[in-house]
C-alpha cells in the first residue's frame, strides 16, 4: 500500500462515496477510509431514495457526473412520481431501494474506479501543519499523507444512541462510534455541536397482516433517476402499504413519555423538524386522531419492513405495545427496535461554498457533519467537496453552483450563509428558482458544466446534446405545423376546450392545460411520425418539449429575475469591510457579518438578521 494520495476521503456513506468518486474520476489518487468495507452506501435510515425536492438533487448528481442516481436505478424495487397533481417544478422522483443491492452496487462502481483505493480503518486524527492539511492518523497506527482530507463522518463522531434508559455508544446501531476528531478540531478553534436523528423499528413481513393494509403500487412508465440508465427496471418491483396509527397506540405513547429520551431530558441536542419522532408527533399534534404509516420493503430476498412514520426513542417494550395497537401489526414481531441516536456536527458558516474550511486549508467537510439530514442532501455535498478537493490539488477555478442554478447551489449557500440549529432538509419551499430547476432538464442545466470540468463523461454529453437537438426540433416542428378548425374542433369539444373558429399553429393547442401533444399525435400521422423518429427516448424528450412550451413565459420571467438577482449575487465584498468599525450598521449585522465574511452582497443579504437597510449601506459605502 502507498501511502501518499492526493486526496482522503473519511467515511464511506454517501457523501463519502460521491466525494471519492468524483475526485478519482477527474483524476486524483484517491483513498475512501471506511470502517467497515460491508456497510459503503449503507441506507441508515428509511430503504429509500428521492423524495420532495431530495429527488430533483439527486438528478443534478447524476447529470454532473455522480453516481447516486445510476446506483439507484439498480438496485429500485419501487419507482414513483411524486406531486403529479401539481406543476411539473414540483415533480419529484423517489424510490424504494433493495437495501442489499444498494451496498452491492456502490461497492462495484467503488472498487472499479480508476485512481480509487480503499482501506479499511478509522481515522483517529487529521495531520496538519501550518493551517493545511497533511494527512490522516488511523487506529492501526497509519500515518496517510494527502494534499486534502474530506471528512464525511455522517452520525459516527461521538455518536450515543438512545433505547429509553438505555444509552449505546454507536455511530450506528451495532457500529462503534469515532472518538478524536471533533475533540481535535475544537482545539484549533472549530465550532461545534450536538444533533439529534432517529430511526423506526424494522418489522418481520412474514408477521404482518397485509389483507386489513392498503397496498401502494410503484409506477413502470419511462422515468426513472439516472439519465443514462436504461428505462426497463432490472429488479422485480414491490409495493409499499398504507395503515394509521389510532387512539389506543397514541395513549401507549403518552403514557411512556416519561421515559422517553426526548422528553426526560436524556437527550438535550435538535432533531429534525420535518422528520419527527412518533412520540413528537402526539405531542405537537395532540388534536390529531390517528397518523398514517407506510410500511416499506428493504429488498427483494429480505423478510424486513421498514415501518416509516413511526422513527422512536421509547422504550423497547412501550414500542412493542404501541406497535401492537396499529391495524395488521397486532402480532408483529421486530427485527430490531427504533432508537435515536445523537452525534458533533460543525457549524457550516465555517466552510466556503466549495465545502473547504475557512479556517484550515485543503480540509472539506461534507454531509451530516454540516448539520444537514437526508442521503441526497450528503450525496449533493459529498460531490461539491470531492470536485474542488480535485481542483484545489491540481489547479483550476473553484467550482460551486448558484440558487438558480441547482437545488444543490441552494443547499450549500443556505449552510454557509445562514448556518443551522436543526438537522436541515431540503424543500422545493426553499428555492426561489423552482420553476428552472426542476427534475427534468437536470442534464440540461448542469451536464455541460460537469463536462467542462473533466466530470461528466463524453458519453454522457453526447446524449445531453443529442437530448437538447431532439427537443428544439420537435419544438419548430409543433410551432409550425399549421391546423384547420374542420379537423380539430370535434376532438376539441370531447377534451372540453374551446373551439376554433380560425385555423393556428399546432403550438397554440399544446399551451392549452387540457390538450398534451400525446392526444395530438393521435390526431395527426405526421406528428406521431415525428415524435416515433426519435427513438428511444421519445417519452422523456415529448415531455420536456411539452413542459417548455407550457410554462415557457413563467421560465423566462423566472429566469429574468434570476438574471437581475445576479447583478448583486455576484458583486465581491470580500475583504473590503472592517464590519466591527461601520457603526450605522446595526449591532447584529455588524457581528454577524464579521463572524460570516460573506464573499458577495447576494450572499449577505441571505444572512439572517440582515436587513434590508443593512444591505443598502453596504451598497452605498461601495459606491452603488
Amino acid at each position: 500500500m502507498d501511502f501518499k494520495y492526493d486526496i482522503i476521503v473519511i467515511g464511506g456513506g454517501h457523501a463519502g462515496n460521491e466525494a471519492a468518486c468524483a475526485a478519482a474520476n477527474m483524476g486524483s489518487k484517491t483513498l475512501l477510509i471506511t470502517m467497515d468495507m460491508n456497510k459503503i452506501g449503507q441506507m441508515s435510515c428509511n430503504p429509500a431514495v428521492g423524495g420532495i425536492a431530495k429527488g430533483q438533487i439527486v438528478r443534478e448528481i447524476d447529470a454532473l457526473g455522480g453516481q447516486m442516481g445510476i446506483v439507484t436505478d439498480r438496485s429500485a424495487i419501487q419507482f414513483r412520481m411524486l406531486n403529479r397533481s401539481k406543476g411539473p417544478a414540483m415533480w419529484s422522483p423517489r424510490s424504494q431501494s433493495d437495501r442489499h443491492q444498494f451496498i452491492l452496487q456502490w461497492i462495484k462502481i467503488l472498487t472499479n474506479t480508476p485512481n480509487l483505493f480503499i482501506w479499511q480503518d478509522t481515522v483517529k486524527q487529521i495531520l496538519i501543519e501550518n493551517g493545511q492539511v497533511k494527512g490522516v492518523l488511523t487506529a492501526l497506527g497509519i500515518e496517510i499523507s494527502a494534499k486534502c482530507v474530506i471528512l464525511t463522518a455522517g452520525t459516527f463522531l461521538s455518536g450515543l444512541i438512545h433505547i429509553g434508559k438505555n444509552q449505546l455508544i454507536g455511530g450506528r446501531i451495532s457500529e462503534p462510534a469515532s472518538f478524536g476528531i471533533t475533540e481535535q478540531l475544537k482545539s484549533l478553534g472549530f465550532t461545534t455541536g450536538r444533533m439529534k436523528t432517529g430511526t423506526p423499528a424494522r418489522i418481520d413481513g412474514r408477521t404482518i397482516d397485509f389483507s386489513v393494509l392498503k397496498e401502494q403500487q410503484g409506477e413502470n412508465d419511462f422515468h426513472k433517476f439516472s439519465f443514462l440508465t436504461d428505462v426497463k427496471r432490472e429488479l422485480k418491483q414491490m409495493s409499499c402499504w398504507i395503515t394509521y396509527t389510532n387512539e389506543n397506540t397514541h395513549e401507549i405513547l403518552r403514557n411512556g413519555l416519561p421515559e422517553s429520551p426526548l422528553y426526560n431530558g436524556q437527550i438535550k441536542s435538535i432533531g429534525p423538524r420535518y422528520c419527527p419522532s412518533i412520540e413528537t408527533k402526539i405531542v405537537t399534534f395532540a388534536d390529531k386522531t390517528s397518523h398514517q404509516l407506510f410500511l416499506e420493503p428493504e429488498g427483494l430476498d429480505s423478510q424486513e419492513y421498514y415501518l416509516n412514520g413511526f422513527s422512536s426513542s421509547l422504550p423497547i417494550q412501550v414500542q412493542i405495545n404501541a406497535i401492537h395497537t396499529i391495524p395488521g401489526l397486532e402480532n408483529a414481531e421486530l427485527f430490531r427496535p427504533g432508537y435515536a441516536i445523537e452525534y458533533d456536527f460543525f457549524d457550516p458558516t465555517q466552510l466556503k461554498h466549495t465545502l473547504e474550511t475557512k479556517r484550515i486549508k485543503n480540509l472539506f467537510f461534507a454531509g451530516q457533519v454540516n448539520g444537514t439530514t437526508g442521503y441526497e442532501e450528503a450525496a449533493g455535498q459529498g460531490l461539491i467537496a470531492g470536485i474542488n478537493a480535485h481542483i484545489n490539488c491540481h489547479g483550476g477555478k473553484e467550482f460551486f453552483l448558484d440558487r438558480d442554478e441547482s437545488y444543490i447551489g441552494v443547499l450549500i449557500d443556505d449552510l454557509v450563509t445562514k448556518g443551522v440549529d436543526e438537522p436541515y432538509r431540503m424543500f422545493t419551499s426553499r428555492a426561489e428558482y423552482r420553476i428552472i430547476l426542476r427534475q427534468d432538464d437536470a442534464d440540461l442545466r448542469l451536464t455541460p458544466k460537469g463536462y467542462n470540468i473533466g466530470l461528466a463523461t463524453n458519453n454522457r454529453f453526447s446524449q445531453v446534446l443529442s437530448k437538447k437537438e431532439a427537443i428544439d426540433s420537435l419544438i419548430s416542428f409543433i410551432e409550425n405545423f399549421s391546423v384547420k378548425p374542420a379537423e380539430v374542433n370535434s376532438f376539441l369539444e370531447k377534451n372540453n376546450t374551446s373551439e376554433l373558429k380560425h385555423g393556428c399553429k399546432l403550438v397554440d393547442l399544446v399551451l392549452r392545460p387540457q390538450i398534451s401533444i400525446n392526444d395530438l399525435s393521435a390526431l395527426y400521422p405526421s406528428l406521431k411520425q415525428k415524435i416515433q423518429s426519435i427513438g428511444d427516448r421519445s417519452e422523456e424528450i415529448v415531455e420536456a418539449t411539452e413542459i417548455f412550451i407550457k410554462y415557457q413565459g413563467y421560465i423566462e420571467r423566472e429566469k429574468s429575475i434570476a438574471e437581475k438577482f445576479h447583478r448583486l449575487e455576484h458583486m465581491d465584498i470580500k475583504g473590503k469591510f472592517d464590519y466591527p468599525s461601520i457603526l450605522s450598521l446595526s449591532t447584529e449585522a455588524r457581528q454577524k457579518l464579521a463572524r460570516i465574511n460573506p464573499d458577495t452582497i447576494g450572499q449577505a443579504s441571505r444572512i439572517p438578521g440582515i436587513s434590508p437597510s443593512d444591505i443598502n449601506i453596504l451598497l452605498v459605502l461601495l459606491g452603488r
